[in-house]
C-alpha cells in the first residue's frame, strides 16, 4: 500500500482532485471538526463527477453515531471512532479495496 498524506485543512475539492491525479483506490479523512455532515457528501460527489465510482471513501474521528447511517447512505465507506485499532482499519481496506489488473 502507498499512502498519500495531502495535509490539514483541505477543502473537499482539493482531496478530490489529489484523488484524481494520483489515482487513488481509496480516501481517507480525519474529521474532528464536526464538519462531516458537509465535506463528506462534497467529497464523495465530486470524486463521482470524475468518475471515481470504485473510491473507497473512510472517514474517521469524532462522528456521532446518529449521523452514521446517512454518512453511509450518502457513500462513506466506513467510519472509525475514536478507539478503533489501526488493525482493524487496514484490515477494512484490506478487504474492500479491489485489485488492479
Amino acid at each position: 500500500m502507498e499512502v498519500i498524506y495531502t495535509g490539514l485543512r483541505q477543502t473537499p475539492e482539493m482531496i478530490a482532485t489529489a484523488a484524481l491525479q494520483e489515482d487513488v483506490d481509496a480516501v481517507g479523512v480525519s474529521i474532528l471538526s464536526g464538519a462531516h455532515n458537509t465535506l463528506c457528501p462534497r467529497i464523495i460527489s465530486l470524486l463521482r463527477e470524475q468518475g471515481m465510482n470504485d473510491c473507497l471513501v473512510i472517514v474517521g474521528g469524532i462522528v456521532p453515531e446518529d449521523d452514521i447511517p446517512k454518512l453511509k447512505e450518502q457513500g462513506v465507506s466506513a467510519i472509525f471512532l475514536p478507539g478503533t485499532s489501526t488493525q482493524d482499519i487496514v484490515k477494512f481496506i484490506r478487504e474492500n479495496v479491489k485489485p488492479r489488473e
